[in-house]
């Protein structure tokens, strides 16, 4: 039989996180970092809670994440995604599913706010150049 992996994906702004699950011993590593020693404290209780949610499935698998781009919360807002996503979908189960979205939509829908883009002869996306009519 061969061996199953799931690939998901996680975004937020430009932040990107590939998540990897496959059959383990509960190892949850980001950026070939254990996530113990994620920095900073708060981005770490982020990236907890879907590990939180389905302590009994995360203690059978292992999870290896890869996230580039964007800032620390949106990374950590990434890699949590990834996270659910790939749970729910190594597992197959549907409660899971649906104490992730019950406990937060956000884990299992990724955020599609980006940043409004420039517009021309402006500053931005919304500051113009101001006009002197004299």
């Amino acid at each position: 039989m061969a061996k199953k992996v799931v690939n998901t994906t996680g975004k937020r702004k430009t932040s990107t996180a590939r998540a990897t699950v496959v059959k383990g011993a509960g190892r949850v590593r980001i950026n070939e970092q254990p996530v113990e020693f994620y920095e900073p404290a708060v981005a770490r209780m982020k990236i907890m809670e879907p590990l939180r949610l389905a302590e009994h499935h995360v203690s059978t698998v292992d999870i290896s994440v890869n996230v580039k781009g964007g800032g620390f919360m949106s990374q950590a807002n990434a890699i949590r995604t990834a996270i659910a996503k790939g749970l729910v979908e190594y597992t197959g189960d549907p409660a899971l599913r649906l104490s992730f979205l019950g406990f937060d939509r956000d884990l299992l829908v990724s955020d599609s706010r980006i940043k409004e883009s420039k517009k021309p002869l402006g500053r931005g996306a919304r500051k113009m150049r101001q006009k002197s009519y004299r």
